[in-house]
């Protein structure tokens, strides 16, 4: 069997752990069997852990869930997959690195939280879970998979059929008749926000509303989408466009999602009495897709790290 060669590389920082991750050709993203065993367990050397992975026996349990506490909370699922990492090089030469898929992280973090809810942790278990618990905060905002994306820079070269799929799933192949998407009240929050007067619905608004509305919701609804509008509904030569950019979204996903999405940006703008207010809290909640997301960590007390 051919040993794939990583694309990309990355270091994931959560807490005062710091953990190798990459990238392998077709998108499968891991993380290193040492971050792993760093994170969850007593250290191993590197040559034990190689060692291990060239003598690995099917159903066996890497080191850092061979706990006999841990056997009970391990579902049959998760047992297999971390019985089956993935071996890989790097371009840059050394060894032949052991990785498991990142999704695993938060499935392992969850087995040492049960088993510390249940209290079957030894006194030297327990700061692994606390560890898990900072690990699973830190994830609890942005997934895994997003965040390795990020730091190995796969983010910008993504498949283009993953964004496709996404495109077809909001976006439907020809145009629908009109009807009313976008509730009064969105117009209304926003020009008090403004300090605009506002003459209701029938009166011309200004430009600057579309330009608005294509950033507090289309940008922000999935990513691609408002490129993809842009393209399929263009201006003409006296800067109109033929039809609304809601007729171009699919029914069972595309006005779902907007309807949601509105939702809560009139809930946010009820809730502010400024724009610049307002706008903190939609880039917060609601960061434009494809833009970079920060993650707030903390420790094991709730306080800021």
């Amino acid at each position: 069997m051919t040993i794939p060669t990583a694309t990309h590389f990355g270091e994931l920082k959560i807490g005062d752990l710091v953990l190798p991750c990459a990238v392998l050709p077709g998108g499968t993203r891991v993380i290193s069997q040492g971050a792993m065993a760093t994170a969850f367990g007593p250290v191993t050397g590197g040559w034990q852990m190689r060692k291990r992975a060239e003598n690995e026996h099917a159903g066996e349990l890497p080191p850092f869930m061979v706990a006999e506490s841990l056997k009970p909370f391990i579902p049959n699922d998760l047992r297999t997959l971390v019985s089956s990492p993935h071996k890989y090089k790097d371009p840059r030469g050394g060894p032949i690195r052991i990785g498991f898929e990142a999704t695993l992280l938060p499935k392992v973090c969850d087995v040492w939280l049960k088993a510390r809810e249940k209290n079957a942790l030894t006194k030297i278990q327990k700061p692994v879970a606390d560890r898990a618990e900072i690990l699973m905060r830190g994830l609890a905002h942005v997934g895994i998979i997003a965040l390795i994306d990020e730091v190995t820079g796969y983010e910008e070269i993504r498949d283009e059929l993953a964004l496709q799929a996404i495109l077809d799933a909001y976006l439907r192949k020809e145009l629908a008749a009109w009807a009313k998407r976008f509730p009064n009240e969105f117009y209304q929050q926003m020009f008090r926000l403004k300090g605009w007067q506002w003459k209701g619905m029938s009166v011309n608004r200004p430009s600057i509303v579309g330009k608005f509305t294509n950033d507090l919701v289309y940008e922000r609804l999935a990513p691609g989408v408002l490129k993809e509008l842009q393209t399929r509904n263009p201006k003409d030569e006296k800067g109109r466009r033929s039809a609304k950019h809601h007729q171009w979204l699919t029914e069972d996903v595309g006005h779902p999602a907007l309807a949601q999405h509105l939702h809560a940006v009139i809930g946010f703008m009820r809730a502010s009495s400024q724009w610049d207010q307002f706008y903190r809290l939609m880039q917060r909640a609601f960061p434009k897709k494809g833009n970079t997301i920060e993650l707030a960590l903390t420790d094991k007390r709730g306080e800021p790290l």
